[in-house]
């Protein structure tokens, strides 16, 4: 399966958000032969106010509903393109709060799954920035994974790769290939992103997928300036990465080998010989 990360620098504006990922998109599958196309963490609006947030957000349908504007791009794109799209997260309205949600579709536009973030990112950085992601969101609460083709999918995003028993249950819920997509801070990406994402791979065995947000985007009423880490990655269960972005809108495409996973499951068989979790 020929799996690709989509690089993006999206700001709050969804419209502008849509057409980048809709370019990014037609560009890869122009030209590499793509099974699975995956987005980044809450690409259709990053930054902005808490009233923008609510105002690019969408009330997802019931299965097989009418969804909103990014729910239905997706959707179109998967179906024209023939391919199973992952598409990031999106805001998912839901009251007085929103959900930061992840959405799979089929070759055909079926939804296959939906992911709400367990893990919300409330902390301060390194150089004293803080983030409030409960201030706007609400915390998911359910372990999901999906079938693509002939392998198990694990979702999971950004925060959440920092807390290794989510990737211990996916593990054992199946998962072949774990996708992530993130809007990772600069200063916490530069040291922490592909370190953790290798040895989330090499601890529960599973392929990784890291779709990522690049650059800089504006916060709330101030206007203050934020950046995103990017280096989307793709890496196999022994931790190497085999594909990786840079900086700036991209991409990173890599085949995954379910043959060299089993392989490497098989010669260490870490999930059986687990006793503490």
């Amino acid at each position: 399966m020929r799996v690709a990360v989509i690089q993006m620098s999206p700001g709050a504006e969804k419209v502008r958000n849509i057409a980048q990922a809709r370019e990014l998109i037609e560009s890869v599958v122009a030209e590499q032969k793509i099974d699975l196309v995956a987005l980044p963490e809450i690409w259709t609006c990053l930054g902005g106010t808490r009233a923008q947030k609510f105002d690019q957000a969408e009330l997802l349908p019931e299965a097989g509903g009418q969804g909103g504007e990014a729910y239905e791009f997706l959707r179109g794109i998967a179906i024209k393109h023939d391919i199973h799209v992952h598409g990031g997260s999106i805001g998912e309205l839901a009251g007085e709060k929103l959900y930061n949600t992840t959405l799979v579709f089929s070759p055909s536009g079926e939804e296959l799954a939906r992911y709400r973030k367990i893990h919300l990112f409330d902390i301060t950085t390194p150089d004293g920035q803080g983030y409030k992601e409960s201030a706007t969101y609400g915390a998911g609460e359910d372990v999901v994974t999906c079938m693509v083709r002939e392998t198990r999918i694990g979702l999971a995003i950004c925060y959440d790769l920092r807390f290794p028993e989510l990737f211990l249950a996916l593990r054992r819920a199946g998962a072949e290939l774990i996708i992530l997509p993130a809007a990772f801070t600069l200063q916490t990406g530069k040291d922490h992103w592909e370190v953790l994402l290798r040895a989330r791979a090499i601890e529960t065995q599973c392929w990784f997928a890291a779709p990522a947000c690049s650059g800089p985007h504006h916060e709330g009423v101030s206007g203050e300036t934020r950046h995103t880490y990017g280096h989307s990655l793709i890496a196999d269960p022994w931790g190497h990465v085999v594909a990786k972005a840079s900086d700036g809108p991209g991409w990173a495409v890599a085949s995954i080998d379910k043959a060299y996973m089993a392989r490497l499951r098989g010669n260490m068989p870490v999930l059986e010989h687990r006793r503490l979790a």
